[in-house]
C-alpha cells in the first residue's frame, strides 16, 4: 500500500476540501394536477402519495 513520505500541509488540505460542496436538492412540481406540490425527482410525492400518474401510498392529508 502506497504512503506518503512527506506531512501534507495545511493550506494543501483546506484547498483540496475546499472543492467538497453539497449540492442544493432539486425539486420539482408533482406530476398530479391537483396537488402539484415541490418534491424531488423519481420519489412519490409525500403530499398526494402518486408517482408517476397513479396511487402508490395512501395520502398523508
Amino acid at each position: 500500500m502506497a504512503v506518503p513520505k512527506f506531512k501534507k500541509s495545511r493550506s494543501n488540505t483546506r484547498s483540496r476540501r475546499s472543492q467538497w460542496k453539497a449540492a442544493v436538492p432539486q425539486l420539482q412540481p408533482c406530476s398530479n394536477r391537483a396537488c402539484r406540490q415541490p418534491k424531488p425527482p423519481h420519489v412519490t410525492c409525500p403530499s398526494c402519495g402518486q408517482y408517476s400518474g397513479r396511487q402508490v401510498v395512501a395520502a398523508s392529508n
